[in-house]
């Protein structure tokens, strides 16, 4: 009991700092902002990363190495999310400051949605020896969708949960539609992610703090990320390679049993040829675009 009370104080008093910080209105200079959201977004991944050495010391290198796994997982996860609210608040209007005020409470309501879903989660797995077929099931699928339609936008209008907004509340202010949507959407993305983490653990522990750790910062990596969407237009395919891996930990966990180690470095060697399968795009676009147009006679 005493681990979770000192995670859930940290986590708490983590939000805390995440709300003074995010509540500060923007530098006037854009630069300033932006290497302000990237100091932070280093300095809560680090954080994320660093609690992997605080489970080593406690609970040994298996428990770190899972952490580990789960946090790189959840983390990459939660870009693709970025994303996804990033067209959401273009598309509602919603003012900068009240961007940084729904990210910070849609956080806060992912950890305990999260929390309540890994509960249930494991009781599931306990329960019921077929769950982790099913798990593994809706992971290829949701892989499959990923890697098809990934790089598509989404579009608000078109989602059932904004329709019977529309009609409820159609005089809802544009953050208040944005926060409703935030928890739409947190909802559909925990169903997501909640199985990956468990095909690289049970320990509940270790699975909530993975989802916690990697929800933290979410605020500034926001604001970071908020621009560069055409950048990292190849990172759905990043994402569908990893859950296409934890998919087949779990269809095969039966006869098959591979190393954490071996799972961190997919994770890796996926994130990071996504990252850079965009950047070559990125440059081949922009050699095309400044190449000069010739007219025939």
């Amino acid at each position: 009991m005493l681990p979770w009370l000192a995670l859930g104080a940290f986590i708490l008093a983590a939000l805390a700092i995440d709300l003074v910080v995010g509540a500060r209105r923007p530098a006037s200079h854009r630069a300033h902002s932006l290497r302000r959201a990237l100091v932070w977004s280093i300095v809560w991944t680090a954080i994320g990363a660093g609690f992997a050495a605080v489970l080593y010391a406690f609970d040994g290198r298996e428990a770190a190495e899972s952490y580990l796994a789960g946090f790189l997982i959840e983390k990459s996860l939660s870009l693709d999310n970025l994303f996804v609210f990033a067209v959401l608040f273009t598309f509602l209007a919603v003012p900068e400051d009240d961007r940084r005020r729904v990210l910070l409470y849609g956080v806060g309501g992912a950890i305990v949605l999260r929390g309540l879903f890994i509960l249930a989660g494991a009781a599931a797995l306990d329960a019921f020896a077929f769950m982790p077929y099913v798990l593994g099931g809706l992971l290829a699928f949701t892989a499959l969708k990923i890697a098809r339609h990934g790089g598509e936008q989404v579009d608000p209008e078109r989602t059932l949960a904004m329709r019977v907004l529309r009609r409820l509340a159609p005089g809802a202010t544009p953050a208040a539609s944005a926060l409703v949507m935030v928890a739409v959407f947190d909802l559909m993305f925990a169903i997501d992610s909640i199985p990956a983490i468990f095909a690289v653990t049970r320990d509940t522990f270790v699975v909530f703090a993975a989802n916690a750790f990697s929800l933290l910062g979410m605020v500034s990596l926001f604001f970071l990320l908020e621009g560069m969407m055409e950048r990292f237009r190849h990172l759905h395919f990043g994402l569908a390679a990893i859950l296409g891996w934890v998919a087949a930990k779990l269809l095969l966990e039966d006869v098959w049993h591979p190393p954490i180690a071996l799972t961190l470095a997919v994770i890796a060697g996926a994130l990071a040829t996504a990252a850079l399968t965009s950047v070559l795009a990125e440059r081949r676009d922009r050699a095309r675009r400044a190449r000069p147009v010739s007219y025939g006679a």
